[in-house]
């Protein structure tokens, strides 16, 4: 093959991009791999010792990762005599350069290749009945290899790919990853394919479904993660915590899962680590914990040895019950009669809920039950911060005697607060203890790796392990014995109780 080959496509790739308008591809979920990106997934293939490889792009776009993967195929020195392309593509306009390209990979290509372009919806053309699931089609047709940087849009929970693929879908599914599930399906036994995709699949319940399929007919061997969200789709100011993931059709768990990480896609600053499967890949939930560093291994080593997850100790995490601007009626600025507090993420402050601040709209009517709570010890945890916060879990303890006034009080939605499952009172030693938990820099950095994203999810909370409730109270009493509520002194206290 053409050593030029690859920036060949580039070109026809980059004149494609200027003559289109961002807001035209953004309608198809269009995001094109960069020359770099392409080649560096394309080597994360094992090429099998088969005289024919049938390869896979399901979402060709202008063919930039089956040109790599066909380069790839060349340096293996494998047994390979003839390669068999398959590319999906349905956007009209790119079609003549996804075929022009791949006329011109023919004719450079060192190893006879036979190509076809499907122009035909990769999901829905899988099955001729939509209501009947996909994963249970008898004779679909098997691949060796499958690369693909997916389309990135929502779908609605009752579209004909949603209801076609329920058995991976939850609500409104995003089309990349009804990509994955099927291209794991259409892979043969022992099979690779290799995706670039978001990592918001990682965690969560809303994703569970599609984990629960991918690493029960698939096990993940390499992951690479992108440090920076705005450095991998250069050209079109994609703001996306993104991964490449290799998957493996297989039943049978390894040892090990290569990690790599870089800060952008020129993979410059490439980093790798070999972490054992069930490290990366842990609990019911099966979530994938995306480490970069031996010290965030031992992050989860430490963490995953604590205790349990807060509700099998009779504690959960749950969000906020006031969306304040769909209740504006029941807004008020001051207290009064059936009047009570609202409180928001701009109360905590440096470990402590501070109200009244003078905020607009800081109480709200009682009126509605299920948007008021019993005034109680809680530890309140924003749910959103930036990018930029130094910390991810920012956490502040509620005392009810401070506000002996109210029977009860409410919370905005964009906090989410700790209780008791069976409705009984925290005492303040278990919240504060709690709070050292939470405010410390360990499970600051277990959250981090859990979720990439800047939002607090209950959800994922509720999982990770905790100490047991008398370890939480004593924490608790020698945090108020000190009255310092800083993250060293939270540190300070529970590195005392793991080597006690």
């Amino acid at each position: 093959m053409s050593e030029h080959m690859l920036d060949y496509i580039a070109t026809q790739t980059d004149n494609y991009i200027l003559s289109k308008s961002k807001e035209t591809r953004k309608s198809y979920g269009q995001f094109f791999t960069s020359k770099v990106v392409a080649r560096y997934m394309a080597s994360l293939f094992c090429i099998p010792s088969k005289e024919v490889v049938r390869v896979l792009d399901p979402g060709a776009g202008s063919g930039m990762l089956s040109a790599a993967c066909v380069e790839r195929i060349e340096k293996s020195f494998s047994i390979v005599r003839e390669i068999e392309l398959t590319c999906y593509e349905t956007n009209e306009d790119i079609i003549p350069l996804l075929s022009a390209n791949i006329e011109y990979l023919k004719s450079v290509s060192k190893i006879p290749l036979r190509a076809r372009i499907i122009k035909k919806d990769y999901i829905l053309s899988q099955t001729d009945d939509f209501s009947a699931t996909l994963l249970a089609e008898s004779n679909p047709q098997k691949y060796d290899i499958i690369i693909a940087n997916p389309p990135y849009f929502k779908l609605a929970k009752d579209s004909r790919e949603a209801v076609a693929m329920s058995k991976v879908c939850f609500g409104a599914p995003n089309i990349y990853f009804l990509f994955a599930a099927m291209s794991l399906f259409n892979l043969c036994h022992d099979g690779e394919m290799v995706y670039i995709i978001p990592r918001s699949w990682t965690s969560g319940a809303y994703f569970s479904r599609f984990r629960e399929y991918l690493l029960r007919h698939g096990k993940l061997t390499d992951i690479h993660i992108f440090t920076s969200r705005n450095k991998v789709f250069d050209s079109e100011s994609v703001l996306q915590e993104t991964m490449i993931m290799k998957v493996r059709k297989t039943r049978s768990i390894p040892s090990m899962i290569q990690m790599t990480s870089s800060t952008d896609s020129g993979f410059h600053d490439l980093k790798a680590l070999t972490v054992p499967y069930d490290v990366v890949v842990s609990g019911k939930e099966q979530y994938v914990y995306l480490v970069t560093s031996q010290d965030e291994v031992d992050v989860l080593t430490k963490v995953n040895t604590l205790g349990k997850p807060m509700p099998l100790i009779g504690l959960k995490m749950k969000t906020g019950l006031t969306v304040d601007f769909r209740h504006r009626e029941l807004l008020r600025n001051r207290e009064g009669d059936n009047i009570v507090p609202l409180f928001y993420a701009q109360h905590l402050k440096n470990g402590c809920v501070v109200f009244p601040i003078g905020k607009e709209n800081e109480y709200i009517s009682d009126e509605l039950p299920s948007m008021v709570q019993l005034n109680r010890n809680y530890l309140f945890v924003k749910r959103f911060t930036t990018k930029e916060e130094r910390r991810r879990l920012q956490c502040a303890v509620y005392l009810a005697s401070h506000y002996p006034e109210y029977k009860k009080i409410s919370t905005q939605n964009k906090i989410n607060f700790i209780d008791t499952i069976d409705n009984s009172e925290m005492s303040e030693e278990l919240v504060c203890g709690l709070y050292a938990v939470l405010n410390s820099t360990l499970y600051d950095m277990y959250y981090r790796i859990l979720n990439g994203s800047t939002q607090v999810n209950a959800t994922e909370m509720n999982t990770i392990p905790v100490p047991a409730r008398n370890d939480l109270e004593l924490l608790g009493k020698k945090l108020i014995e000190r009255k310092d509520y800083s993250t060293k002194c939270c540190d300070t206290l529970l590195e005392e109780m793991l080597y006690a």
